[in-house]
């Protein structure tokens, strides 16, 4: 088993490079590490839209390829982030604001809300922003029905209690 993080970071890197060489785009593919996590970032060219996909589907898609092609070769580093002319990045920050309301919204009320379905990259921002502003969050359902329930801490302790008295 290969178990530098740095040849694992090498491989991700070449290994979409050539993919991306398939659709005729030769680029140089940025490439680094986030604890254990191998960040690629595709820079901006003709082919964003296309790279991209509808709302997102292809840059998972070339992601999930990275991540298989990672495994098969043994490599212990296998988590990957691709993204393609920032759009993840840009994605993320967007919702961050978003969230910030839905945050505001709780505090104030203190009244738990359920958030619309989203994938487990977006649930992630959503978690660390409620975990910033001091209230908990947790994931409810199954496949592409999974949410996030936000929060205040008293809330939380309040439905923990109750669902021990309910046993």
């Amino acid at each position: 088993m290969n178990e530098s993080m740095d040849e694992a970071v090498l491989y991700a890197k070449k290994y979409l490079e050539d993919l991306l060489s398939f659709f005729g785009l030769n680029t140089d593919v940025h490439a680094s590490n986030d604890e254990e996590v191998i960040q690629l970032a595709v820079p901006s060219t003709y082919l964003n839209a296309f790279l991209i996909g509808q709302r997102g589907d292809t840059v998972r898609s070339l992601q999930f390829l990275v991540m298989s092609a990672l495994k098969n070769k043994g490599y212990r580093y296998s988590r990957v982030n691709v993204d393609v002319a920032d759009y993840k990045k840009q994605r993320a920050d967007r919702l961050r604001e978003k969230a910030e309301a839905w945050v505001k919204k709780v505090r104030d009320s203190s009244e738990p809300m359920d958030l619309q379905p989203m994938n487990a990259a977006d649930r992630r921002v959503v978690h660390q922003l409620a975990a910033e502003y001091g209230l908990s969050s947790e994931s409810a359902g199954e496949g592409r029905d999974r949410h996030i329930v936000l929060k205040t801490p008293q809330e939380e302790a309040t439905s923990s209690d109750e669902s021990l008295s309910k046993d």
